[in-house]
């Protein structure tokens, strides 16, 4: 049958037929725009769902009140700090459960490492504040041990077999006695927030990593923001088209791409082995983030350019205005938007890398707040590395919580991007 010979009815239906495969195939594409949008939620809960799981329990500790009898035989009044609390505090408790320790002392050892070397501290500062109290029983309260800690929280059980954990039957049973007297308090764990790094977990915070990551971005964006900014302006407003031109733009795209760890390498041999920048500060840890977010930025730059209308350009320069004028009065502002996306996500990505501050020495144990940008200081990516590692479980929980701070963060800052973002688009 030819298409001559084709009636009406029958073209009908084949238009029809043609028709509903069509919309088949639009509806067959949007289910799998949904599935692959619901795959994507599905796997970003998990991975939240998995964090808060593992790190909910970092946000609050517990501290131990204890009464401490201050000996004078055994409180040096002149220098109170040189006097063993946590001997004194554990020969005490044993004597209050009425247990007698052997001539080793393992009992009385037992006891002190249920109790955070944070104890000894604060009963030398009760002391030298007030000497006056040697000779008299004062409350003491001190973090919890991490064992001790993670026991509470219930992540160390009873009835794993003695083998396997950590605490032996004897010590939880000193536990469950100090609980029930009342001695023991659950707490937000302030100093999450408020302490730098610690060998100890339970006295660990991510203070420090937190400013050292904030002053890294700081110098970030000093440099690659404006740097950045300039070179797309150049590029894409006034350097003259050729070899030279085309020539750069493939390697800045190409510098897109290159691994992190390979801007730390840069950044080792440069800033630290050539110019003998502070190993492991903010300085250098920006100068070798601002390399690796050039690139982002001045493709991010470049293309908000070239949405700009042409003919803005062209009536600004008809009213007589010159090149510049044109540029910096009309094609940059409402570039702008573009531009400001472009410097949140080179920002974002500069936060969570975290290869190149390893390789600048930010995987060494730093304690301590840094106050300019010259000190030695980690950074919250190469905290949650370090933590990860490290041999005692208390500090995994830690670790999740650091994601969480850093997850936190990085919404705080993408937010303030985007609120000045929006500012300049309704200026313009």
């Amino acid at each position: 049958m030819t298409d001559a010979t084709v009636t009406p009815e029958v073209r009908a239906e084949r238009l029809r037929a043609g028709l509903k495969r069509r919309y088949a195939r639009e509806g067959r594409f949007r289910l799998y725009g949904l599935l692959a949008i619901g795959v994507a939620v599905g796997f970003l809960l998990l991975l939240l769902g998995r964090i808060i799981e593992q790190g909910h329990t970092a946000f609050y500790t517990h501290t131990i009140t204890v009464p401490v009898y201050m000996d004078p035989a055994r409180v040096d009044r002149a220098y109170p700090q040189g006097t063993n609390f946590e001997l004194l505090v554990a020969e005490q408790q044993l004597a209050r459960f009425g247990v007698v320790d052997d001539a080793q002392g393992s009992k009385a050892a037992a006891m002190r490492s249920l109790f955070s070397s944070e104890l000894k501290f604060a009963a030398a500062a009760r002391i030298e504040g007030n000497p006056n109290l040697i000779g008299q029983t004062v409350p003491i309260a001190a973090p919890v041990s991490d064992d001790a800690d993670l026991f509470f929280k219930h992540e160390i059980s009873r009835d794993t077999p003695a083998d396997q954990r950590r605490l032996t039957d004897e010590q939880i049973g000193w536990l469950d006695r100090m609980k029930a007297s009342g001695h023991v308090a659950a707490h937000f764990n302030s100093g999450l927030f408020t302490k730098g790094d610690s060998t100890e977990p339970e006295l660990a915070g991510v203070l420090g990593a937190l400013v050292g990551s904030a002053l890294m971005l700081l110098v970030t964006a000093f440099i690659a923001i404006p740097l950045g900014v300039g070179a797309a302006l150049y590029l894409e407003e006034f350097a003259p088209r050729g070899r030279i031109t085309d020539l750069i733009e493939v390697n800045i795209n190409n510098l897109a791409a290159v691994p992190s760890i390979i801007y730390g390498l840069l950044g080792l041999a440069l800033f630290i082995n050539w110019m003998h920048l502070p190993r492991a500060s903010p300085l250098v840890g920006g100068l070798v983030l601002a390399l690796m977010a050039l690139p982002t930025i001045i493709i991010a730059t470049r293309s908000s350019l070239k949405a700009v209308p042409p003919s803005i350009r062209e009536a600004a320069l008809a009213m007589g205005a010159s090149k510049t004028q044109t540029v910096f009065h009309h094609t940059l502002p409402l570039a702008m938007p573009g531009v400001m996306t472009g410097a949140i996500i080179s920002m974002a990505h500069a936060l969570g890398e975290t290869a190149p501050l390893l390789l600048i020495g930010m995987v060494s144990f730093i304690p301590g707040i840094p106050h300019s940008i010259g000190e030695p200081t980690g950074a919250l990516p190469s905290l949650v590395y370090i933590w990860e590692n490290a041999s005692e479980r208390a500090f995994h929980e830690r670790t999740a919580a650091a994601i969480l701070v850093l997850l936190a963060f990085m919404i705080v800052m993408n937010a303030a991007a985007i609120f000045l973002r929006r500012r300049f688009e309704r200026r313009w």
